[in-house]
């Protein structure tokens, strides 16, 4: 059968079976653990979910119905959810559907760019898995989040960028993709700052430019209007765990903490860029021998674009999570790195630094692929136990209560409580205590205390660990609820305050009363 394709779609058809039946595979396995029922792998794909919802059904973006919050890091990907909600109704499965479409865009995308280069069907499909497992593109999908989106669109990019029949459509594609980006992930302004300024060195200035421009204007845009809506010019995640330099004092530990702490020190970096970019310098190394310094920036330019934007990402953003900040570079590297090596393996031994580096990249894909592996497995698992458990309790008892929490997904999403977040994702009013991740102290617990007595708040559900020591003192413990097997919560036991002095005996009865999952150990406090 395959016979009668064509090359590229015979590679196409390959390798979206195979990717399929990855993906596949372990969503039947995530089900058969969460009483048959899909659920996300972090608790952050309900944050989505719930600004969705209420903007869909209620015209408010926040977290809850009741208020603005600038919660989501990915504006654009929640407004889609949320017209996506407002045609085919409240669904908790929508993310994961959108992100089927976009992985069937991704595998194409991937195909026509390695059926471009390779002649033979077996070396594009080679290379498409090898991206898939590289980029852990299988997580991206099945977490419910932004981040298959942002590769798609990054792929777009550099495929319009590079390819050599130069029509409108193509480039109508580029400035499209790059328009999209931003407001997709905050995190694509470093590749527009560093794109538009090698374009500058290259000589491109127009092109450097409206490459500004196109990437800026639509962030600016989102970020005016989130301004004249809480006083703050960027969403609550990008100012609470974001990097910003301040000017005072502190300026040396702060450039420690950036270049020691988020690079040379960062076992993130060396995990997933480390060996990318050794790959990157050894090939403009070899150039130097009889190349200029324009001829290079040239010829390796997306390599070095890819270089830049991987550091800026490490020094300025994040590299934790579940492999998936950094997904869109580890992508574009293979797309780039892998045409270079194409003769590598007809004359591997004459070049051992090459291969000791292309053979740390493969062990970088199994371990990767091994640790996506037990967050496949379990992540879902945990997220149903923990934190959908957490919300089936309030939705019963609480479901228009008002409550203090932290990890906030979920809980909003399945029920409508008042919320106050004490992470400072949900509420703007915590977010001086957690801005430039700082530290809490006393100051915090007293806030805590003056706010949940002034607002009449009836329970706070938390990880004691976040609150550092400093948890108020009008708080009761009623409960516990502990999960085991711990992979993608971030701890494994949550606390559950009564705020209320009145009610904590049935906050107690309740907890007690409510059918728990029965792998939730549910530990009450004494009388």
């Amino acid at each position: 059968m395959f016979l009668s394709f064509s090359k590229g779609a015979k590679s196409f058809l390959i390798s979206f079976m195979i990717c399929s039946a990855i993906c596949a595979g372990y969503y039947v396995n995530s089900i058969a653990k969460t009483d048959g029922h899909y659920v996300y792998l972090i608790d952050d794909a309900y944050i989505h979910l719930a600004m969705a919802k209420n903007f869909a059904l209620h015209g408010v973006w926040g977290i809850t119905q009741y208020a603005f919050s600038s919660t989501s890091s990915s504006p654009l990907f929640t407004y889609l959810i949320s017209r996506f909600i407002s045609v085919f109704g409240n669904n908790d499965q929508i993310p994961l559907y959108f992100n089927a479409v976009c992985f069937v865009g991704v595998i194409f995308c991937l195909n026509a760019w390695f059926s471009r280069i390779f002649s033979q069907a077996k070396s594009a499909v080679l290379a498409t898995l090898f991206t898939f497992l590289f980029a852990v593109l299988h997580l991206q999908v099945l977490s419910g989040m932004e981040h298959i989106l942002h590769v798609l669109l990054f792929m777009i990019s550099i495929f319009c960028f590079h390819n050599p029949h130069h029509t409108v459509y193509k480039t109508v594609g580029f400035y499209a993709s790059l328009m999209l980006m931003g407001t997709v992930r905050f995190e694509s302004m470093f590749y527009f700052i560093i794109l538009s300024g090698l374009l500058a060195l290259t000589g491109k200035w127009k092109q450097s430019f409206v490459v500004i421009l196109a990437g800026f204007i639509p962030i600016l845009i989102f970020c005016w209007w989130n301004y004249l809506q809480d006083g703050y010019f960027f969403p609550n995640s990008i100012l609470v765990k974001g990097t910003r330099l301040s000017f005072d004092s502190g300026l040396f530990g702060q450039l420690k903490i950036i270049l020691v702490d988020h690079l040379l020190c960062n076992i993130s970096f060396y995990k997933t860029g480390f060996l990318p970019i050794l790959l990157v310098v050894v090939f403009i190394i070899k150039d130097m021998k009889n190349k200029t310094v324009k001829e290079i920036l040239s010829d390796r330019f997306f390599l070095i674009v890819l270089s830049l934007l991987m550091i800026c990402h490490a020094l300025f953003a994040d590299l934790k999570g579940i492999f998936r900040y950094e997904a869109y570079i580890l992508a574009g590297f293979c797309m780039v790195i892998i045409p270079e090596l194409k003769g590598f393996f007809r004359n591997f031994r004459s070049r051992k630094l090459i291969a000791v580096l292309v053979l740390g990249n493969v062990a970088l894909l199994f371990y990767k692929t091994g640790y996506a592996h037990l967050m496949l497995d379990n992540g879902g698992r945990n997220i149903y136990e923990q934190q959908i458990q957490s919300a089936r309790f309030l939705h019963t008892y609480y479901n228009h209560s008002k409550v203090i929490a932290n990890d906030i997904g979920a809980i909003s999403y399945y029920t409508d409580i008042h919320l106050l977040d004490i992470a400072g994702l949900g509420s703007k009013e915590t977010i001086p205590f957690n801005e430039n991740k700082r530290q809490f102290d006393e100051s915090f617990k007293e806030f805590l205390i003056r706010y949940g007595n002034d607002h009449h708040y009836d329970l706070a559900i938390v990880y004691d660990e976040w609150l550092q020591g400093h948890i108020p003192e009008n708080w009761r413990k009623a409960a516990v609820l502990k999960i085991s097997h711990k992979i993608t919560s971030a701890r494994a036991e949550v606390s559950v305050y009564s705020i209320d002095p009145h009610q904590h005996s049935l906050l107690q009865k309740r907890i007690r009363q409510f059918q728990w999952n029965k792998n939730v150990q549910v530990i009450l406090m004494d009388e």
